[in-house]
C-alpha cells in the first residue's frame, strides 16, 4: 500500500463516523511493520493520525513512532500550517482519550 492509499482509507472511515477498530488495527500493524516511514510525507503523517484521533481510536504505539518519523524526516519549520495543526491536534485528543480511557485502546496493557 502507498502512504496516501493508507490514509484516505482510514481517512474515510473517520470522515463518515465509521468505528471500524479492527480496520484501523490493520493499518497500525501494517505501518509499524515497515523498515522505515521515509515514504511518509506530512501529510500522510497528518491525515493517519487526524484519522484515529478522530475516530477515538488511540495506538500509542503508533503515535510514537510517527512522532519519531516526523522528527527526525520532516523539517516543521518547511511544514504547511494546516498539516502542523492537524499534527497537534491528533496528538492533544489521543493523549486526552488516554488520560481519560475513554477511546478505543489498540494496545491495551494488562
Amino acid at each position: 500500500f502507498k502512504p496516501q492509499e493508507l490514509s484516505n482509507a482510514v481517512w474515510a472511515f473517520s470522515k463518515a463516523e465509521e468505528s471500524q477498530p479492527h480496520l484501523f488495527q490493520k493499518v497500525a500493524d501494517y505501518i509499524l511493520a515497515l523498515d522505515n516511514l521515509r515514504v511518509f510525507n506530512a501529510q500522510a503523517c497528518s491525515n493517519i493520525l487526524w484519522a484515529f484521533a478522530t475516530a477515538n481510536i488511540i495506538h500509542p504505539h503508533l503515535f510514537e513512532t510517527v512522532a519519531a518519523h516526523v522528527d527526525e524526516h520532516i523539517n516543521l519549520e518547511t511544514l504547511d500550517q494546516e498539516s502542523l495543526k492537524i499534527l497537534y491536534w491528533a496528538y492533544e485528543e489521543a493523549e486526552k482519550s488516554l488520560k481519560k480511557k475513554n477511546g478505543v485502546n489498540l494496545e491495551k496493557t494488562p
